[in-house]
């Protein structure tokens, strides 16, 4: 028996990358995982059939977590197929990277509103059905500790994420809800490839400042995520881990 058995599971911006591999993960601990997406169904269903595969519970629901209806949209659907929820992860996010000269409203509120308005809206939506023992897991960025040059706009998202993180952790805490943030530093995914940070300089300085001499992998982040999200961690909350390599 896994140690998530018999929970449910929202997983924001799951049809790739370190979401993918969170809900891959968090099924094979025994949930059942909506795999959020707001595009690629093509890559939602890839995932949900990896983790039919692997006799695991999942459904691809589509929905954009910046637009209030499409997240209440989204936990709807974890209720109505699987009747309760116990998780939530706010996986959904999205950066672009430019000098202070090039920032413009739209480059502002691109970001913000997945990142930031996203974790609010899918995290109010969900508050109502959390019960004692749930977890809300917010994927941050080591970005908001080393605030590396041309990243002001995506590092202030992630900030507001961390800041979030103990607000909520101080908010829900008397309904016995943890709140905790996983901050990534440079990870393999299909979108640092297109970014083309993988191969960059920034991908040879990154890993010249990880004691660890390698970037991360998606499982890398997921294995912290089911921790977070499970009994394991029953006294964590308002917590940062920062998931590095010992890049800081």
């Amino acid at each position: 028996m896994g140690k998530l058995t018999g929970k449910v599971a929202v997983v924001t911006g799951a049809s790739k990358g370190i979401g993918a591999a969170i809900a891959k993960a968090l099924a094979a601990e025994g949930a059942s995982v909506v795999v959020n997406y707001a595009s690629s169904k093509a890559g939602a269903d890839a995932v949900v059939a990896a983790i039919e595969a692997a006799k695991g519970k999942a459904v691809a629901v589509g929905g954009d977590v910046s637009k209030a209806a499409e997240a209440q949209g989204i936990i709807n659907a974890a209720i109505e197929t699987y009747g309760h929820l116990d998780i939530l992860v706010n996986n959904s996010g999205i950066y672009e990277f430019g000098a202070i000269e090039e920032i413009t409203e739209e480059h502002f509120h691109k970001q913000f509103n997945t990142n930031v308005l996203g974790v609010l809206l899918t995290t109010q939506a969900a508050a109502k059905h959390l019960g004692e023992g749930a977890s809300i897991v917010n994927v941050s960025s080591v970005v908001s500790r080393i605030t590396p040059a041309t990243s002001a706009v995506y590092s202030g998202t992630k900030g507001a994420v961390d800041a979030i993180t103990g607000a909520l952790a101080r908010e829900l805490g008397p309904r016995k809800i943890r709140v905790n943030s996983i901050n990534p530093g440079v990870v393999v995914t299909e979108g640092t490839h297109t970014a083309g940070i993988i191969g960059s300089d920034f991908d040879a300085a990154a890993l010249s400042q990880t004691p660890l001499g390698r970037l991360g992998q998606p499982d890398d982040i997921a294995s912290i995520a089911v921790f977070l999200a499970s009994d394991d961690a029953r006294w964590l909350t308002g917590e940062h881990l920062i998931a590095s390599g010992g890049m800081r």
